[in-house]
């Protein structure tokens, strides 16, 4: 049987929500391996900021990440799905990867799933969403706000959102690459940015 890296990636980011204790984590993971995805994931132009994202993964040694690398001019790295909700300036820090979701390219009425990427030295300021979310930083650091949880996140590290938790992040000199789902209700409307007291990086 011929070797498809692109299985292979699926497959290294299913592991990592089959062990998640949270029961939407293991379902997500099975949804997306044995769904099909109609749209073929062939060669694109390489995104404004896929050499950062190469320089994350490379340094990385989360398993994932070398299974993204072998794929990294396949995968749909784009805008922030939620853009028409954030400013132009916010919106630029990020290149987001939906790779699974209501709108494809691997069809899922009831849970998204992508892959994220954060410039260095930025902030994503509070927000907040309907759906249930899990992270997981599969390279690079990042100064996590999670609800009243504030402290440095790196690779391996998990992170759960549950619905309307209000989150941040600050991005050091390597920004990151994270793995994200959500569940639950998974509707973009409800994206909205919070008062916010901005989180320093300790010295």
């Amino acid at each position: 049987m011929r070797h498809d890296p692109l299985q292979t990636m699926l497959k290294a980011l299913a592991a990592i929500y089959e062990g998640e204790a949270d029961p939407q984590g293991p379902r997500t993971a099975h949804t997306l391996l044995i769904t099909p995805s109609p749209v073929a994931f062939d060669a694109r132009p390489a995104c404004f900021l896929d050499s950062g994202i190469r320089n994350v993964l490379q340094s990385s040694a989360h398993p994932a990440a070398s299974a993204i690398l072998a794929v990294q001019d396949r995968l749909p790295w784009g805008s922030n799905p939620v853009e028409d909700n954030t400013e132009a300036g916010i919106a630029a820090m990020i290149s987001v990867a939906t790779l699974m979701g209501p709108e494809g390219p691997i069809p899922a009425p009831n849970v998204r799933l992508g892959l994220v990427y954060m410039r260095p030295d930025c902030y994503y300021p509070l927000h907040i969403h309907d759906a249930d979310e899990t992270y997981v930083i599969l390279g690079g650091q990042a100064l996590w706000t999670a609800g009243d949880d504030v402290q440095m996140r790196g690779p391996g590290d998990m992170v759960h959102h549950p619905s309307l938790m209000p989150h941040a992040f600050r991005t050091g000199p390597e920004g990151f690459v994270a793995l994200w789902r959500w569940s639950g209700d998974i509707n973009l409307h409800s994206y909205a940015f919070v008062e916010d007291a901005e989180t320093e990086l300790p010295a």
